[in-house]
């Protein structure tokens, strides 16, 4: 097993150098369908247990290369509104597109900015629609807003995917189907549409009708406080009562559409950064397996 599994990560790797080759990769990773083989087949190819090279996206864009263009459609707060992306005029996906981790920046994540800090809009990546632009999220027919105003600009990260059919072990409780999203804690307001790179910090496990809603805590990489942010403990000592602030916005918040309060698991405790990595990296190796067709893509666009 170990020798076929060598034999199939070198032929991955080479898919991501040979187009051609990537649907034959696709359909050979279907029949090697378990969590364990993705792990032994990121782990021979690549580091940090990634699926895909940390440069590339699943169409070969690399972020060395990347001049992502956001691109909007239609007149903003109405059904209409679409925020694509294109690089160098081709359109592209900013959920499957844009790579999880950005070339030659170890410890960094890109990170996709859906709301910016003090608006109302709920804009997030349309996962079950053609190249996945940022939409305005409905209900009913309705435009959705929150009732009060996001104390961080708000986001997701790419490539990865919360699997509404598994159980994460701590949370005891399944995924909601969604990227993972981002709350990015420094003093710019950043557009809806950008792109940058942050540390992830820490991260609190909301629990939303029963199903695990991850929200890491992360700092823009050009932050002026970016360099005193490492880790969890270091946003108490730098922005003492940040984390607070956080955790009862999201518990809160519904409460303005006449819902009950959000709860927590994890002790409502924010973890640190190597527990967040850890969940950012489970997510990821869920997107793949979606990506990739062993995970039944069901209405999701992929």
């Amino acid at each position: 097993p170990h020798r076929c599994s060598c034999r199939m990560a070198s032929f991955v790797k080479s898919s991501f150098r040979f187009p051609s080759l990537l649907s034959k990769a696709r359909s050979s990773l279907v029949a090697h369908s378990s969590r364990a083989f993705i792990s032994q087949l990121s782990s021979l190819s690549f580091p940090r247990a990634r699926v895909l090279p940390p440069s590339t996206s699943r169409n070969g864009f690399s972020t060395r290369s990347m001049a992502i263009k956001p691109v909007k459609s239609g007149q903003e707060e109405t059904l209409e509104y679409r925020l694509f992306f294109e690089d160098e005029g081709k359109k592209i996906s900013p959920w499957h597109d844009i790579p999880l981790y950005p070339a030659g920046q170890p410890g960094l994540l890109n990170f996709v900015v859906e709301i910016p800090r003090g608006t109302r809009a709920k804009l997030e990546v349309a996962t079950k629609e053609k190249g996945n632009p940022i939409m305005q999220d409905t209900k009913k027919g309705k435009l959705r807003y929150y009732g009060i105003d996001p104390v961080f600009n708000y986001g997701c990260f790419p490539q990865t995917w919360e699997d509404p059919n598994v159980k994460h072990e701590d949370a005891n409780c399944v995924g909601d189907g969604d990227p993972i999203d981002v709350v990015e804690i420094g003093e710019k307001v950043l557009e809806s549409g950008t792109i940058t790179q942050v540390k992830a910090l820490g991260v609190l496990c909301m629990i939303d009708d029963g199903e695990a809603d991850w929200k890491v805590i992360a700092i823009d990489n050009n932050d002026p406080k970016a360099s005193q942010l490492n880790d969890i403990a270091d946003v108490e000592k730098v922005l003492p009562g940040k984390i607070a602030e956080v955790r009862e916005w999201f518990r809160t918040y519904k409460t303005h559409e006449g819902k009950p309060l959000n709860t927590f698991g994890l002790n409502e405790e924010a973890k640190d950064r190597a527990y967040t990595m850890k969940v950012v990296q489970l997510a990821h190796d869920d997107w793949a397996k979606l990506w990739m067709g062993i995970t039944d893509k069901g209405k999701f666009e992929v």
